[in-house]
């Protein structure tokens, strides 16, 4: 049998369950996932490999209307996405609301690709609610093309795996076969503390921080990691640490944990809080931070 191998490009609204479905498909953890929107800023790709094909993942950022640059460098990453996928997940979900479906069909109408429109979530509505979803985007994308998922619960992503394999074209494989993404393993601990900060703050703060690892130093026993939490303006940085440092204390031990089994021993982190007044709209920081 011939080789396949393809680019698979998934995007949706914020907290449609893209990083879960990644997660899925990959079979590791490689998108960070929480109930707060924007948890994804950059394209991740995620590369399942078997012995006659390479599937390569990518998450992308939810669909928003920007406000800043940083957002708009965020959907530079979708538009990125449209142009080089050969095939194309388009994802929503049971509860999207009206403006969020009518955003994902702006982004539809430019795709030139095959394209697989996802229901996600069903396990969470019940099944006239499913419906009656389906039913909507029937008017908009042919029914041949629509999946109802669950990528929490993995229903239908056996089926969705198949399709891919069918609809990706005969090609070599694009990366080694025993690589699992490619993004270096900073970027990993970036958004484990990133994750943490996330679950642990509430309102602008998780908005308004970047993470950079300066140091990170392996050997057979340990990882020695320095990371800095940049942070918006003046103010944010006690809210940051906390009283007596409790709540940077609360960050470092869950990243740390998250950390410890994705390299698979044991990790040494510490974290700092610098301030970059500004930087979401500052060009030179997000060309920096790689979203530029």
């Amino acid at each position: 049998m011939a080789h396949k191998a393809g680019f698979v490009n998934i995007i949706g609204r914020p907290n449609v369950g893209k990083s879960t479905l990644i997660n899925a498909l990959v079979g590791e953890r490689l998108s960070i996932i929480t109930s707060k929107a924007q948890t994804t800023r950059h394209r991740i790709l995620g590369i399942v490999n078997g012995e006659d094909f390479q599937i390569i993942y990518s998450d992308t950022p939810g669909i928003i209307k920007p406000e800043y640059e940083l957002q708009k460098s965020m959907m530079g990453f979708v538009k990125t996405a449209l142009d080089d996928a050969d095939v194309l997940l388009a994802m929503t979900d049971v509860v999207e609301s009206k403006e969020g479906s009518q955003l994902m069909l702006e982004n539809l109408v430019r795709a030139k690709m095959p394209t697989i429109l996802l229901v996600n979530k069903i396990d969470k509505a019940p099944e006239e609610v499913v419906q009656q979803k389906i039913d909507y985007w029937k008017n908009h994308v042919p029914e041949e093309n629509i999946l109802p998922i669950s990528a929490l619960k993995k229903i239908n992503i056996d089926v969705l795996f198949q399709r891919i394999i069918d609809l990706i074209p005969e090609s070599p494989a694009f990366y080694p076969k025993d690589q699992l993404s490619d993004k270096p393993e900073r970027f990993f601990v970036c958004e484990a503390i990133r994750e943490q900060i996330l679950l642990h703050y509430k309102e602008e703060i998780p908005y308004s921080v970047e993470v950079v690892v300066p140091a990170f130093k392996e050997d057979d026993n340990i990882i020695r990691i320095a990371a800095e939490i940049i942070t918006n303006r003046k103010t944010q940085k006690p809210i940051l640490i906390g009283k007596g440092g409790s709540m940077i204390k609360k960050v470092g031990v869950g990243a740390r944990v998250t950390l410890e089994k994705f390299f698979g021993k044991q990790v040494y982190l510490e974290l700092f809080v610098k301030i970059r007044e500004n930087w979401r709209n500052n060009n030179n920081m997000l060309r920096g931070f790689g979203y530029k």
